[in-house]
């Protein structure tokens, strides 16, 4: 038997409904055939002593509620007394609250913010993307650090 006509057994079981397969021949070849149908089940062994990453907890005195107005989601968020529109991360990556190590940042607590005036920087994949505010106003909390890693949707500054 050639490795044709075998490769072609192989090919024929692989696509059939059989787990197991013998053959006998003439010349006295056999080709004994098994499929595994067992699930295959990743190896975690290595995974046991990678970190958590955990989120941190939302304090009791904290509320967000969703107000609906001329069809545009404004998410106010109520902390003791402040309250204010939420800016959320658009995606998950690196927080940068500055373009450069030796620069400035690009908003501060009490920093007078204009609509399309940028927030932050989010890196992504080595992509660098500038975060801009939604909203005029003053800029009351910054909710994360700098190079924080950041979740879709997570809180980053409430401008009021």
């Amino acid at each position: 038997m050639e490795y044709k006509e075998i490769k072609k057994l192989m090919d024929e079981m692989g696509n059939s409904k059989l787990s197991e397969m013998e053959i006998e021949f003439e010349d006295g070849v056999k080709i004994k055939m098994k499929k595994d149908n067992e699930k295959i089940q990743p190896n975690m062994s290595g995974i046991q002593n990678l970190p958590i990453m955990q989120q941190p907890a939302i304090p009791v005195a904290q509320t967000t509620q969703e107000v609906k107005v001329n069809n545009t989601n404004i998410v106010e968020h109520k902390e003791n007394e402040k309250s204010g529109k939420i800016v959320k991360s658009p995606m998950v990556g690196t927080f940068y609250s500055k373009s450069s190590p030796d620069s400035e940042p690009f908003v501060k607590l009490g920093s007078k913010v204009k609509k399309g005036d940028t927030l932050c920087i989010i890196e992504a994949m080595k992509l660098m993307n500038e975060i801009e505010s939604e909203y005029d106003g003053e800029i009351v909390e910054i909710l994360v650090k700098d190079e924080e890693m950041v979740d879709y949707g997570k809180p980053l500054f409430i401008i009021n």
